[in-house]
């Protein structure tokens, strides 16, 4: 098989930094999965004691506690600095961006709509910083269903396709009086988007690698199917399956931003080597 690669995929900055904060902190202790990659995280515990916590009642005190990339609600971060507890808060700067946009709007006044999904832990960190009850749509039709006030300001997950979050903004601006739009879409999400969608048009077969359970990588995904009907999500080479490849030339690889750049090379040999 040729393998084509992304003109951009992986690690984005937010994960980089949070993923060397963890390696220096030999022994730490991460409040929520550090990123939403489980072999990265495995190789985290085994290799550098970086343990993971899910709740503040599993912390003790003389712990070296890392917030996750995703950020946690505001309300455990203010009950980890009343803890006898090291905190480096390793939240994406992208993250951060979003929680503050929403504190203020929320204070003035602004209905908070976000785009996004309501379980992801990076929502409920950005909701959290609001003072008056968020509104949190998937889509457009599910924000059609919703009471929009006179005063919005919207805000995306930082994950989310920049297209659908235009659809968005543009129905805000024609029923709300007043609507501020903010951005909040990651830099890196953006690259690696356009460029699977660039890729899936030129291959056969794409491949997407990541967390099954991350946003990201589920969105290429969705991007990557649109052009390419036989496009698939695994976590790493033994996910592969020899009956996908059957009668395909050109394999196109992409991978979410919590995925560490030693699985994308093992994908990458695996399928060379079919």
């Amino acid at each position: 098989m040729e393998v084509r690669l992304a003109e951009s995929y992986g690690f984005c900055f937010g994960v980089k930094r949070a993923i060397k904060i963890a390696e220096r902190s030999r022994g730490g202790v991460t409040f929520g999965a550090l990123i939403h990659n489980p072999k990265e995280i495995e190789r985290l515990k085994n290799s550098f004691g970086v343990r993971l916590a899910q709740s503040l009642n599993e912390l003790k005190s003389g712990d070296q506690v890392i917030v996750r990339t995703h950020g946690i609600p505001k309300n455990d971060l203010l009950s980890l600095r009343q803890k006898n507890i090291s905190i480096t808060d390793a939240t994406c700067p992208y993250v951060t961006k979003p929680q503050k946009i929403v504190e203020e709007m929320s204070d003035q006044g602004y209905q908070i709509i976000i785009f996004g999904d309501i379980d992801h832990p990076e929502v409920k960190s950005v909701m959290s910083y609001s003072s008056t009850p968020v509104i949190v749509v998937g889509n457009l039709e599910e924000l059609k269903e919703k009471k929009i006030l006179k005063r919005v300001a919207l805000i995306s997950q930082t994950t989310k396709q920049t297209s659908k979050f235009l659809e968005i903004a543009h129905f805000l601006m024609c029923c709300a009086y007043e609507t501020r739009v903010f951005n909040t879409i990651c830099n890196a999400t953006f690259q690696n988007q356009d460029a699977t969608r660039k890729l899936a048009k030129e291959v056969d077969i794409m491949v997407i690698v990541g967390g099954l359970t991350s946003s990201n990588t589920q969105q290429l995904l969705n991007i990557a199917k649109e052009y390419c009907k036989d496009s698939y999500l695994i976590e790493d080479e033994k996910n592969l399956n020899k009956k996908w490849f059957v009668g395909k030339k050109i394999c196109g690889l992409s991978a979410g931003a919590s995925t560490p750049d030693w699985i994308i090379q093992n994908v990458k040999r695996a399928i060379e080597a079919l």
